[in-house]
């Protein structure tokens, strides 16, 4: 099968169950008016429609069709091509098509301002053809509010992307993108759709960029479809098997293509078959997408579309910043370069950093008396989060214990809610040691508590081991905007660290939330919380960084400290450069895209150090949500 099957009912695979379609289960199956398949204006918002109010849609201009809708109000099909400029994504080109398929507009616009990409490829938009343009935005906003009527209903596929490019604002809406509804968030291209449904070919590589009023057209009719047939009969069609049939059909058709004569001949004989191993890339390729690798070092794979080796990270990150946004999977690799990873200076820094981690992890309590309890020493101060090790001084006069703990949160609310307190019958001081890694303890805390990936996070320790995480879920569901619950767990035994991390969507709600849980009770436990100091992703690694034991002796040629102080200083400064160019590929990426940033771990000849992996979407507001 090189291409889909038509859309005759004698050709179309019936679904065994349609009650688990997803149509199905979002519209019923029975038939309705086109009144019933326009977004609510809570999806709207969940889809990141401009909507009166918002403060992103300042400005923006409303087509002002605010008659009520009827399932005979008129569909207007709309799809505009932007192009890539130093203001973000602006139109460059519009159409608009009636319910009989006229096109009504069919405009080039030039953008306000210096275009960065044509995305020529996608857009068909050109440098000389916008050179004669005089047709600016406000042109086009103004003949879209005259060509309207007041009860219109737009149709597009995504049209979101549309109407924040048009700076509009339009209530009535059916997005074909969310109208065929599938499983998990995804979504079908409108390319599969046409040619599934409708039997069009749009979007031909022959052509030059996409046709606005192509898509428009198709948009348009997919919409009336569905309108027109109801929901049964589009679930019927079981287009999620047709899209996967279509992607094995052509993966086949490439492999055999590029797969020499001689091994097509040997594989028809050979009985069964062998099953090939599927990677990543590979299903990548079947699902269209084309990956981008920019970076040092040639990675063996055939799934990428281009290597474009760089000699430099300043070369790196030029490219990335020009060809990131047309790519939708990239991989982009920055280096230190060998005189940072093979050289000792890398052990070095990170035995520091597990020293000053391990006196951060540490505090010291006491005095006891001579015959004081350890038991419950032990259990008073693990209520404040999970124990690596507790060990009882003998080099004092009376006994001081020593205790190190797995995570920052809980040391530091030991010093704050433990000092000064009675204990096995003594008022004992709790005090980390004094060494020189923590003489700045203090103002790293602060700093911890004021990192962005920490906004809005709280601790909460003193968990009994019997807590479930459902138990929590519905112990904290009365906390106001309450938005992700993190329960450490340990990955040999799968059991919790009687600890967990709150997420809240707004910081106000976390602080509010620190003054109702400390002291409330869960199933007979006091908890106590404070601010989050590490991200809760984090906490394997600083778990497993504290673990990890330091180079042990060698007969190796030490370098002297004016050495050691001056590379530690260029290396600052590279990292320095390093993250600068992160942050600002970061910024410059559209809104949901999923980020994972890994630091490798290390294996040589002067010690074996953990890798590092960071995940998250980013958010309208710059940041991201891990």
């Amino acid at each position: 099968m090189s291409g889909l099957t038509s859309t005759s009912s004698e050709c179309v695979p019936k679904s065994p169950d349609l009650q688990c379609d997803p149509i199905i289960q979002k519209y019923g199956a029975k038939k309705q008016g086109l009144t019933s398949y326009t977004l609510t204006l809570e999806e709207q918002k969940r889809y990141d429609y401009p909507m009166k109010g918002s403060p992103k849609c300042r400005g923006y201009v409303c087509t002002e069709c605010d008659q009520r809708r009827t399932d005979s109000s008129p569909l207007f099909g709309l799809d505009c091509e932007m192009c890539l400029t130093a203001k973000g994504n602006e139109v460059t080109r519009i159409s608009l098509v009636d319910a009989q398929g006229r096109c009504l507009l069919n405009e080039l616009v030039k953008p306000e301002s210096t275009v960065v990409n044509y995305r020529t490829r996608f857009s068909g938009i050109t440098r000389q053809m916008l050179l004669p343009v005089k047709t600016r935005l406000a042109d086009i906003q103004t003949r879209l509010k005259k060509l309207l009527p007041r009860d219109a209903v737009l149709v597009g596929h995504s049209l979101n992307a549309d109407l924040q490019a048009l700076e509009m604002i339009h209530t009535s809406v059916i997005d074909t993108s969310l109208l065929f509804a599938r499983n998990e968030g995804r979504r079908f291209k409108l390319k599969f759709l046409a040619k599934a449904i409708l039997g069009k070919e749009i979007q031909c590589e022959r052509n030059l960029g996409h046709d606005p009023a192509e898509d428009a057209r198709a948009a348009l009719e997919l919409a009336q479809f569905f309108i027109e047939q109801g929901p049964t009969k589009v679930a019927e069609l079981n287009l999620e098997m047709l899209l996967t049939t279509e992607k094995l059909a052509e993966a086949s058709q490439n492999k055999a293509v590029s797969q020499p004569q001689g091994c097509q001949v040997q594989q028809q004989w050979n009985e069964p078959p062998r099953l090939l191993k599927t990677c990543f890339l590979d299903c990548l390729q079947v699902a269209g997408q084309k990956p981008l690798l920019l970076g040092r070092q040639e990675l063996d794979s055939s799934g990428l579309c281009q290597s474009n080796l760089s000699t430099s990270n300043k070369q790196i990150f030029q490219r990335a910043l020009a060809a990131v946004p047309l790519s939708t999977f990239s991989i982009i690799q920055f280096s230190l370069g060998p005189e940072y990873v093979t050289s000792r200076l890398l052990p070095g820094l990170c035995d520091k950093v597990r020293s000053k981690l391990t006196d951060m992890l540490t505090i010291y309590a006491g005095p006891f008396a001579d015959s004081f309890c350890l038991k419950a020493v032990r259990k008073e101060f693990g209520r404040c989060g999970p124990i690596r090790s507790v060990t009882v001084g003998t080099e004092t006069l009376q006994p001081y214990v020593c205790i190190q703990y797995e995570v920052l949160e809980a040391a530091q609310l030991a010093v704050e809610s433990l000092n000064g307190v009675q204990i096995a019958g003594s008022c004992i001081k709790v005090q980390r040691p004094f060494t020189a890694a923590v003489l700045d303890c203090d103002v790293l805390i602060k700093e911890l508590e004021l990192d962005v990936e920490n906004e809005g996070v709280i601790y909460v320790a003193g968990l009994k081991k019997s807590v479930t995480e459902t138990d929590l879920q519905e112990e904290f569901s009365q906390l106001k905007d309450l938005e992700t619950l993190f329960l450490p767990k340990d990955l040999q035994t799968g059991k919790h660290r009687n600890c967990c991390f709150l997420k809240f969507q707004r910081s106000q709600s976390a602080v509010e939330a620190l003054e109702v849980l400390n002291g409330w009770t869960l199933k007979g436990s006091s908890l106590r919380s404070r601010n989050a100091l590490a991200a809760g992703h984090l906490w394997r690694w600083i778990r497993q960084m504290n673990h990890s034991p330091g180079k042990q002796g060698g007969n190796t040629v030490c370098e002297t400290a004016e050495q050691l102080w001056h590379s530690e200083q260029e290396l600052r400064r590279e990292v320095r450069k390093l993250d600068h160019r992160i942050r600002k590929l970061y910024r410059s990426l559209q809104s949901n895209t999923l980020c994972v940033v890994l630091f490798p771990g290390v294996n040589s000849v002067h010690g074996s150090q953990p890798g590092l992996g960071l995940m998250g979407i980013k958010d309208d507001g710059g940041r991201s949500a891990c």
